[in-house]
C-alpha cells in the first residue's frame, strides 16, 4: 500500500456511514468554533466599554479660588458623563452603593465634599491631596474592577492636568508680574543711583564749605583768644590815660610856673601819647573786625548762609544737619547779655577811636610843645582846654574799656564754641558725603543686580504662558511608535487562540483517526510509508482547518494580517507539527498518549505566553515556555500577523519543523519495531479510536 492509498483508505473509513460523516464534520468544526467564537467574543471589548454600567456620585461642596467660586467635582462629573466612555449614571451615595452590591453598577466613582477644597489647598499653608473614591465589587466582574481602576487613574490624570495647568498659569502670571515689577525697581534704582550721585556731589561741596567755615571759626577763635588780656591792657592804659589827663588838666594851671621843666615833661608826654595811640590803633585793628563779624554773624544769618551754600550746590540740608551748625552759634550769640556786651564793646571801640585821635593830637601837640616850649605859654590856655577834653574822653574810654574787658572772656568763649560747632558740622558733612558715596555705590549695584535678576525671568505673552502652563501640567506625552501593532484586542489574542485551536483540532481528529494502520504494518512492512501515511491524513485535514480558520479571522472577524501567506504557512506548519506530536504520543503510548496530548495542551495553555508575558510565570513554568512547541507557533504567528521580525518568524518555524521531524522520527522508530515483532499490547484494542 502506498502513502496516497493509506490516506484514501483512512478518509474512506471516516466517511463510510452517515454517523461517521457527522462525527467527522463535527470534529473538523471544533477548532473553528473554538478559535472563531472566542476571538469573536473578544474581538474589541474596549470599543464596548460604553455599555458597562457605572455610577458617579458628586458630593463636592466647591471652594473659593482667587475670589471666585470653583466646583471641580461638578466639572469632573460632567466631563465623565459627556465623554460617554462608560454608561454613567449620576446618582446618590446610597443608591450607588446598593447598585454595586446587586450588580446594577459595575463600579462607582464618588467625589467627596472637600474635593475642590483639597485641590485649591495647594495655594495655601495647609496643602492636602484630593481624593476620588472608587467602589467596586469583584462579584460583578474582576476585569470590570480592573477597568474601573484604569478609569479612576484616567479621571485623576485629567483633574491633575486641569488643576496643574491652573496652578502653573497662576505661577507664570506671577512671574511675569514679578518681572515687570523688577523692571520698575530697576528704573527706581537707577533714579536712586542718579540722585545719590547728585547728593554725593552736593555733600562733597557742603563738606568743602563746612571745612572753610571750620577754618574761619578756628581763626576767629585764635584771634579772640588774646582779646581778654589785650582788653585788660587797654583798660589799664585807658585808666592811666584818664589819670594822666586829669593830672595834665590840673597841672596846666601850674604850667606857667613850671615851664622850666616843660621841655622834658612834654617830651615824655609826647612819647606816652604816641604809645597810647599806637596801642589803640593795634587794638582797634584787631578788635574791630572781630566785633564786626560777631555782630553780623547771627544764628539765622549763619544758618541761612550755610543752607544757601548747600542749596546752590544741589544739596538740601536736613533739619538735623542745620541744627548742628546753628546750635552753638545760637547758644552764644542769641543771648541778650552777649548782644549787649557786643554793643558795649562797639561803643568802647568808638571811644577808643576818639581816644586814639586824642592821643594822636596829644602826641602831635606834645611834640610841638617840646619844640616850641618857649612859646608854650601862649598855648597854655589851648592846652588846658584840650587837656580837659582829653580828661573827659579818657574817662569815657576808661569806662568803655572796662566794659569791653568784662565782655572779652565771654566773646572769646563764644568764638571757641563756634569753632567747635563748626568742626562738628565739618565732620558731619564729611560723614554725610561718605554715606552718600556708599549709597551711590550700593544703589548702582542694586540696579545692576535687579536688572540681572529680571533678565533671568523669561519674558512671555499670555498665549505663551497658556502654552507653558499646558506643558507644565502635562509634561510627558507618550508617542505611538509601535513597530509591530495588533489592530485591536481580538488581534492581540488571535495568535494564541489560533495555535490552541490547531492543537484542539488535531486532538479532536485523533479521537476518530487511527495514528497508524495496523493492517499496513502487518501487510506492507514499510514503517516510513506507514508513518507518513498516518501523519499525512490529519496534516491535510489540519490544512483545511487552518485555511477555514484564517478566512474566519481575516474576513469574518476583520482582523488585520500584515503577511497573509506567511501567516497561513505558519498556521499550517503548526497544525502539521501538532498532528505529528499527538500521533507520536498515540503510537508510543496508545490511549495514554492521547490523554497526555490533553495534558500537554493544558500545560501549553499556561506556558505559551499567549495572554500575559512569559516573564510573569513561576520559574518551572517559565522553563517549559522555551521547551514546548506552542510557544513558537504563537510567536511566529505574531511576527507574520503584526509585521514583526522575519528572522524571528523563520527561527520559530525552524523550531516547529524540528518538533515535526522529531515526532515523526519517534513514530518511525516505534512503527519499525512493530513491523519486526508484535506484542500482546499491540494486539489489545485501544479504548479510543
Amino acid at each position: 500500500m502506498t502513502i496516497p492509498s493509506l490516506v484514501r483508505a483512512e478518509l474512506a473509513r471516516l466517511t463510510a456511514t452517515p454517523l461517521a460523516r457527522l462525527a467527522f464534520i463535527a470534529l473538523m468544526v471544533v477548532p473553528l468554533l473554538y478559535g472563531g467564537a472566542y476571538l469573536w467574543a473578544n474581538r474589541d471589548p474596549y470599543a464596548q466599554l460604553d455599555q458597562i454600567p457605572a455610577a458617579i456620585v458628586d458630593q463636592d461642596a466647591g471652594a473659593t479660588l482667587d475670589g471666585d467660586h470653583v466646583d471641580y467635582g461638578k466639572d469632573v462629573a460632567k466631563e465623565a458623563i459627556d465623554g460617554a466612555k462608560f454608561k454613567w449614571t449620576e446618582t446618590s451615595a446610597a443608591d450607588a452603593r446598593s447598585g454595586v452590591r446587586n450588580g446594577t453598577y459595575d463600579f462607582v466613582v464618588t467625589i467627596p465634599h472637600d474635593f475642590s477644597e483639597s485641590l485649591v489647598s495647594a495655594q495655601g499653608d495647609d496643602p492636602r491631596r484630593a481624593e476620588l473614591v472608587m467602589t467596586t465589587a469583584d462579584t460583578n466582574s474582576y476585569l470590570a474592577s480592573t477597568i474601573a481602576e484604569q478609569a479612576g487613574k484616567t479621571m485623576r490624570t485629567a483633574v491633575a492636568e486641569r488643576v496643574g495647568k491652573q496652578a502653573a498659569k497662576t505661577l507664570l502670571v506671577g512671574l511675569a508680574d514679578v518681572r515687570d515689577s523688577l523692571g520698575d525697581a530697576v528704573d527706581g534704582a537707577g533714579q536712586l543711583a542718579s540722585g545719590a550721585t547728585t547728593a554725593a556731589d552736593g555733600a562733597g561741596q557742603l563738606a568743602d564749605g563746612t571745612g572753610k567755615l571750620a577754618a574761619g571759626a578756628t581763626q576767629l577763635a585764635d584771634g579772640t583768644a588774646a582779646l581778654p588780656s589785650q582788653t585788660k591792657q587797654l583798660d589799664s592804659g585807658a585808666q592811666q590815660v584818664a589819670s594822666g589827663a586829669s593830672t595834665l588838666a590840673s597841672g596846666l594851671a601850674d604850667a606857667q610856673r613850671q615851664t622850666v621843666a616843660l621841655p622834658a615833661q612834654t617830651q615824655q608826654l609826647a612819647d606816652g601819647a604816641k604809645q597810647v595811640s599806637d596801642g589803640l590803633t593795634t587794638l582797634t585793628q584787631q578788635t574791630d573786625p572781630a566785633l564786626q563779624a560777631l555782630q553780623t554773624a547771627s544764628p539765622e544769618t549763619v544758618t541761612a548762609a550755610i543752607t544757601k551754600a548747600a542749596a546752590d550746590r544741589g544739596v538740601t540740608l536736613t533739619p538735623e544737619q542745620q541744627a548742628v551748625v546753628a546750635a552753638t552759634v545760637q547758644a552764644q550769640l542769641a543771648d541778650a547779655t552777649t548782644q549787649q556786651q557786643l554793643a558795649d564793646a562797639k561803643t568802647a571801640l568808638q571811644g577808643l577811636d576818639r581816644l586814639r585821635d586824642g592821643s594822636q593830637q596829644v602826641s602831635a601837640g606834645a611834640s610841638q610843645l617840646a619844640t616850641a616850649a618857649p612859646t608854650l605859654s601862649n598855648g597854655i590856655a589851648s592846652a588846658a582846654d584840650g587837656a580837659s577834653k582829653l580828661a573827659s574822653g579818657s574817662s569815657q574810654v576808661a569806662a568803655g574799656t572796662s566794659k569791653l574787658a568784662a565782655a572779652a572772656p565771654t566773646l572769646s568763649s563764644g568764638a571757641s564754641s563756634l569753632a567747635t560747632g563748626a568742626t562738628s558740622a565739618d565732620q558731619g558733612a564729611k560723614s554725610l558725603a561718605s554715606g552718600l558715596t556708599d549709597l551711590e555705590t550700593g544703589s548702582k549695584e542694586l540696579a545692576s543686580k535687579l536688572d540681572e535678576g529680571r533678565t533671568k525671568i523669561p519674558a512671555s505673552t499670555a498665549t505663551q504662558r497658556n502654552e507653558q502652563a499646558s506643558v507644565i501640567s502635562d509634561p510627558v506625552k507618550v508617542g505611538d511608535d509601535n513597530i509591530a501593532s495588533a489592530s485591536n484586542y481580538g488581534a492581540g489574542l488571535a495568535p494564541f487562540f489560533i495555535s490552541l485551536a490547531a492543537w484542539i483540532g488535531m486532538y479532536a481528529l485523533f479521537l476518530i483517526l487511527k495514528p497508524i494502520s495496523k493492517r499496513a504494518i502487518t501487510a506492507v512492512r514499510k514503517p516510513l510509508s506507514v508513518v507518513l501515511g498516518g501523519w499525512l491524513t490529519p496534516a491535510l485535514l489540519g490544512v483545511v482547518q487552518m485555511a477555514a480558520l484564517f478566512l474566519i479571522v481575516r474576513f469574518a472577524l476583520d482582523l488585520d494580517v500584515v503577511h497573509t501567506g506567511a501567516t497561513i504557512g505558519i498556521m499550517m506548519l503548526a497544525s502539521a507539527t501538532f498532528a505529528a506530536i499527538i500521533m507520536a504520543l498515540n503510537v508510543l503510548l496508545g490511549s495514554v498518549g492521547q490523554f497526555l496530548g490533553l495534558v500537554l495542551m493544558l500545560v501549553q495553555l499556561v506556558t505559551a505566553g499567549g495572554t500575559f508575558p512569559w516573564q510573569t510565570l513561576p520559574g518551572p513554568l517559565a522553563a517549559l515556555h522555551f521547551a514546548l512547541p506552542m510557544t513558537y507557533s504563537v510567536d511566529a504567528i505574531r511576527q507574520t500577523m503584526y509585521g514583526g521580525s522575519a528572522g524571528a518568524a523563520w527561527s520559530d518555524a525552524g523550531v516547529l519543523a524540528c518538533w515535526l521531524l522529531g515526532a515523526l522520527l519517534l513514530s518511525l522508530v516505534v512503527t519499525a519495531r512493530q513491523t519486526r515483532s508484535r506484542t500482546l499490547r499491540d494486539l489489545r484494542p485501544s479504548l479510543i479510536g
